[in-house]
């Protein structure tokens, strides 16, 4: 066990220094976008960029990664966030700052892939959930400190900005330097999104309002705190409050989606989200302790349901699909990124930072609604239903431990009953 954690060391390092800088640049540039007097639509259009790189590197990066292997895509991810965070700071122009997102968007996409897919070669099945459970805590510890990182410097110069590219380009000094074997190269990831709707409609509609849902979030949530007069270290710790609910909940919802029907879950998540955000909305002004209950309350649900969509559509699918559906899933996700700041964006602008909250509470709505309806349309069967097991998320969806690796997507295989499902149940679904 403790020769695992060894060989992982520099990678875990390499990912928490990554994650701060994640964190500071996360908060850095909406609070520049304030600063700057930016509309609400013009922070979305830019946030837009970030996501359609996001999306894009899911596609891409794994053919680099079979040319050149892990530890050099790992060194260019990591350059290339260096200079478009510095490139932010030194150019202050909306439109330009689309381009430096996209980059942005398609490196961090990318350093997930391969930190995720390296973690593959030094897990087995014994001690998967452990290491990938420090994994997740790792990100969420970065993410948190990043962002307290924000009331130490003024975001109207450059310095948090060449900040942000210094721990960038740390990021990769413990991962370049490590004597440990290199993994072995992914194979490149196909999607099939008309097959997947069909096998699980629920799980690409939840998916896809899941990605407006966070996509909202992550791209408008600074600049909510900067709208409603917090100070920046009231508003980190209010970002922080809503990672700090989504990690406390996500093993809660996993085990309950295991023991039942996982859209009942998706229901009960969807309706409490509904009313954690309208009581937020409510509660603008009450004071800063009680926005933190309440964000937390929203974080333990906005995070969290995009893996009961991966669990979900996973369930009824044969070991070889796996791959298949994650892509397209996080495909579905990425398309919900882009749109949620979109429609969101305008909304705000138009009524205040208040609809941010409102609109969220919609998509959960619209979430919830959609769960329930699927229960409705699919006919009534007996028998048990293998399950995959549930997998928590880290912040922004990543393939999870078996999408990048040929040999994990074998251990998982061998651990799912052989137990099949007719073709009419899985359509049901």
């Amino acid at each position: 066990m403790l020769a695992n954690f060894a060989s992982v060391f520099s990678l875990m390092l390499s990912t928490l220094l990554m994650m701060v800088a994640f964190g500071l640049q996360s908060y850095v540039i909406p609070v520049r976008s304030v600063a700057e007097d930016w509309s609400t639509l013009t922070v979305s259009v830019f946030a837009t960029g970030y996501t359609l790189g996001f999306t894009l590197s899911c596609v891409v990066t794994p053919k680099f990664v079979l040319r050149v292997g892990h530890v050099r895509v790992f060194t260019a991810l990591m350059t290339l966030l260096s200079i478009a965070i510095l490139m932010c700071g030194l150019i202050v122009d909306w439109r330009a700052w689309i381009g430096f997102r996209a980059v942005s968007g398609f490196a961090i996409a990318g350093s997930y892939l391969v930190i995720e897919s390296w973690l593959n070669e030094r897990v087995t099945n014994e001690n998967r959930g452990l290491l990938f459970s420090l994994y997740l805590i790792t990100t969420m510890i970065g993410t948190i400190a990043g962002q307290y990182l924000v009331p130490l410097g003024d975001p109207t110069n450059t310095s948090l900005f060449i900040l942000c590219g210094v721990l960038f380009s740390l990021a990769l000094l413990p991962t370049a330097l490590s004597s440990s074997p290199m993994p072995a190269a992914p194979t490149q990831a196909n999607f099939d999104l008309p097959g997947l709707f069909r096998r699980s409609p629920v799980a690409v509609v939840g998916g896809f309002l899941a990605g407006a849902l966070s996509g909202a979030w992550l791209n408008l949530g600074g600049v909510f705190t900067q709208k409603i007069g917090l100070s920046t270290s009231e508003g980190a710790t209010l970002l922080a409050a809503v990672l700090a609910g989504s990690a406390l909940s996500q093993i809660p919802i996993g085990r309950a989606s295991d023991r039942m029907d996982r859209r009942i879950v998706m229901i009960a998540c969807g309706l409490f989200g509904v009313v954690s955000c309208l009581v937020t909305a409510l509660a603008i002004g009450s004071g800063a302790w009680i926005l933190y209950g309440l964000s937390g309350c929203v974080g333990m649900v906005l995070f969290p349901i995009y893996a009961l969509n991966v669990a979900h559509a996973n369930d009824l699918a044969q070991p070889d699909e796996y791959v298949k559906i994650s892509s397209g899933l996080m495909i579905t996700y990425g398309l919900g990124t882009i749109s949620g700041p979109l429609v969101v964006g305008p909304v705000m602008d138009a009524f205040g930072p208040a609809a941010l909250f409102v609109m969220l509470a919609v998509y959960f709505a619209l979430y919830a609604g959609y769960a329930a309806w699927r229960i409705g349309q699919r006919e009534q069967y007996e028998g048990l239903v293998a399950k995959t097991d549930f997998q928590a998320t880290t912040v922004l969806p990543t393939p999870g431990p078996d999408v990048t690796n040929p040999l994990a997507q074998q251990e998982t295989g061998a651990m799912i009953e052989d137990d099949t499902v007719p073709e009419w149940e899985a359509q049901a679904q």
